[in-house]
């Protein structure tokens, strides 16, 4: 009984330190996508691969060493959690797409709403395959 009560307290600070992580990543993800379409009319699905790979490396560092604080075979869960970042980039952007492309929806509040379904999906993700002890 003890030792369920330790894992879901530990699950839960993990869940809350990645969602504060991913809030720091989102933020830069969706300033950097919002300077390079507004002020450097980039368009705005390169925009998304450009600024989603800041957030990516950004969580995946501070996820690293500070959350999960799993650092061996750096480089392998490196690609692994970059992966899983690139699927969510695909799911973003297929959204991306529809939203601005079909429903006429502006690309900054677009981007917006894709972010909470991306964050989700790696979220879980991340937690049983790059960070997996």
């Amino acid at each position: 009984m003890k030792d369920a009560i330790l894992t879901f307290c530990r699950d839960r600070r993990i869940f809350v330190v990645y969602c504060a992580i991913g809030m720091m990543g989102v933020s830069i993800d969706y300033c950097s996508y919002l300077a390079l379409v507004n002020w450097f009319g980039v368009h705005y699905l390169l925009a998304n691969a450009m600024s989603t790979s800041l957030g990516i490396i950004n969580n995946f560092m501070f996820n690293s060493f500070f959350n999960f604080r799993v650092q061996d075979r750096f480089w392998r869960r490196f690609v692994s959690f970059y992966s899983i970042g690139l699927l969510g980039l695909a799911v973003s952007s297929l959204l991306l797409y529809i939203l601005v492309g079909y429903f006429r929806f502006g690309p900054n509040l677009s981007k917006l709403a894709t972010l909470v379904v991306v964050v989700l999906l790696q979220y879980n993700l991340n937690r049983l395959i790059s960070f997996r002890k």
